[in-house]
């Protein structure tokens, strides 16, 4: 007896207020089922409009402080179920840690279970691709921890410890595109013939521009 009276003078939910709470415990009162559940539905929507903060939550959520403030003694057919009165002020479980260090801690374990889907890779020019990936992003990361003394070579001895050794890609052509850095494209060296014409057009191109300074040069004369 004392509790009821106790709970009545007392604020359960302080954000909804004191005068959310008394008009909680009146409808408890009332002896009319219908009419206790009209009055419910109204109040869920006073709760609404006088916490505008709380239109973003869904409707469960103000049926569940409805039925806490009421002490769950509220009985009214809702559109929720009560919930479990021994869920309230329940210890949240324990988040679990991932298991054991990670080797390069500026890189994150995030890097290594990316190295670990790449070794799966069977296709060679996947795989391929997937390591230039991997190695913009230690790239980054390392470049944030340590911008001295940096090298390509280095992000590719940390990828072959962190494989054991499974995945593997030549430093000098890493060196020569770019590959790692990531804003290039992850396209590579053009072939031998492709470089050919490209120094073709270039030259005739230039041959062609010195051909039309001379001409301007003459008509400058003239």
């Amino acid at each position: 007896m004392e509790e009821k009276e106790k709970h009545k003078h007392s604020v359960i939910l302080k954000e909804y207020g004191k005068n959310i709470q008394k008009l909680v415990d009146y409808i408890i009162t009332v002896p009319d089922r219908a009419k206790r559940t009209e009055q419910a539905y109204t109040l869920v929507e006073l709760m609404k409009q006088l916490n505008p903060q709380l239109k973003i939550e869904n409707d469960q959520k103000l049926w569940d402080d409805l039925f806490i403030m009421s002490g769950f003694e509220l009985d009214v057919d809702s559109p929720f179920p009560m919930p479990e009165k021994e869920l309230l002020g329940k210890k949240p479980q324990v988040v679990g840690y991932p298991e054991g260090e990670v080797k390069f801690k500026h890189y994150g374990r995030n890097i290594e279970k990316l190295i670990e889907r790449a070794v799966e890779i069977e296709n060679d020019e996947e795989q391929e691709a997937a390591i230039i990936y991997i190695g913009q992003l230690m790239r980054s990361f390392h470049s944030t921890w340590n911008r001295e003394n940096f090298d390509d070579g280095i992000i590719i001895d940390d990828i072959k410890t962190l494989s054991k050794g499974k995945l593997h890609i030549d430093l000098e052509k890493v060196r020569e595109n770019s590959l790692f850095e990531s804003s290039t494209r992850r396209d590579f060296k053009p072939s031998s013939q492709e470089q050919s014409s490209n120094n073709n057009n270039g030259g005739a191109r230039r041959g062609g521009k010195r051909r039309n300074n001379g001409g301007n040069y003459k008509k400058r004369r003239n």
